[in-house]
């Protein structure tokens, strides 16, 4: 018995393989690991540029001379050859300035990488929220630049690729920065495809605490909202300097999204700006603080698609303020009810007939939103 089952074990282990090698064949390049090694010179620490719940991520220099970065899988994963397959899937055939391009990957005795386009700057997280000596100059118009380039990549994903795809884990450090200091979306591990014809998924809960929409962290209801909320915090985290995974701001100790909602409501909302952004135009930044709070509002039907988010980043348009309802919170170690208390109160304005809103204060330009209460077809 003990046997058959190990059997069945290789017999799917070699299957998955297969089915990597089958996918490089015909969408990406396949590298050998020696290859590889010596791109990174033996994988040296020197080269060690990254790293996650997946594994390491070092710079190399191909045969050619060209650069890139391999993201080698932990051998430990239990879902390393899963989030390598669905990583190749997606991303072999999507092509965008703002997204992260894969070059190959490489299955062999156990090793499991994949090969990117190597970015100079690292990620968001490194340029912006790092050590002092990894941190990039940005200045306020470079911000703006890294805000509606990331906007620019979500929406693709979300409105113009085939099937749509919800990335599942927008943060920081999943934002790339090129040497022009534009934006680049990476690691589609988490990644989900979402048929034409449906709005909502229930699936298991994956994400980075602090970016995770609270109906999708509790429930596990996934729409594309919920990158919409992950992207209104990391906003906040761009305009302010500051993580979202450090739960300490104000006396009250409050999460990044609550404590921004406090200060709006203090008449404060310029105190979150980093105190590093010397000059910038006020209103335009104010305009950018308040679009974040749009994305993260506590019920998903609320939130605007990320189209309009663009439209509202990229646009000097009057935003209608009495539209704008409390943000989700989400926290790990507290009970539903407490963590879903704004969601519920949300929900309720819901059912009264607000279902789809506006937040533009000229409503002819724009559509409202789309609802996603819609459940999969049976």
């Amino acid at each position: 018995m003990d046997w058959s089952c190990f059997g069945a074990f290789q017999s799917c282990k070699n299957n998955r393989e297969t089915q990597v090698q089958e996918l490089a064949t015909n969408n990406v390049r396949l590298f050998s690991y020696n290859s590889l090694r010596s791109a990174t010179g033996h994988f040296h620490p020197s080269n060690k540029i990254g790293g996650g719940g997946f594994g390491v991520v070092y710079k190399g220099v191909l045969r050619d001379g060209s650069r890139v970065a391999i993201k080698c899988l932990s051998a430990e994963s239990k879902q390393g050859t899963k989030e390598l397959l669905t990583e190749i899937n997606i991303i072999s055939d999507t092509r965008h300035p703002n997204l992260v391009q894969l070059i190959g990957c490489c299955v062999e005795s156990g090793n499991r990488m994949l090969i990117y386009e190597y970015l100079e700057n690292n990620s968001l997280a490194c340029a912006l929220l790092g050590s002092k000596g990894k941190r990039v100059a940005l200045d306020w118009p470079k911000r703006v630049a890294i805000c509606l380039g990331t906007a620019s990549g979500l929406a693709f994903l979300h409105e113009e690729a085939t099937p749509p795809i919800v990335h599942r884990d927008i943060k920081a450090s999943n934002v790339l920065i090129d040497e022009n200091l534009q934006p680049k979306i990476g690691d589609f591990g988490l990644a989900k495809l979402f048929p034409e014809n449906v709005t909502h998924l229930s699936t298991q809960v994956a994400g980075t605490v602090g970016y995770l929409a609270p109906e999708y962290a509790l429930f596990g209801q996934l729409t594309k909202k919920a990158d919409v909320y992950s992207f209104g915090v990391l906003l906040l985290e761009i305009i302010s300097g500051r993580s979202s995974s450090k739960a300490a701001f104000g006396v009250d100790l409050l999460i990044l999204v609550e404590w921004v909602w406090k200060l709006r409501e203090e008449g404060r909302l310029l105190d979150i700006v980093d105190p590093e952004l010397i000059e910038y135009s006020e209103a335009e930044l104010l305009r950018f603080i308040k679009v974040a709070l749009f994305c993260t509002q506590a019920a998903p039907t609320q939130r605007p698609n990320m189209k309009q988010v663009i439209e509202m980043l990229s646009k000097e348009v009057n935003l209608n303020e009495k539209l704008l309802t409390e943000p989700g919170v989400y926290r790990p170690h507290s009970s539903k009810r407490s963590s879903y208390s704004s969601l519920q109160k949300s929900s309720s304005r819901d059912k009264k007939g607000v279902q789809s809103v506006n937040p533009f204060a000229t409503s002819t330009k724009f559509e409202s939103f789309q609802s996603v209460t819609q459940m999969l077809p049976r």
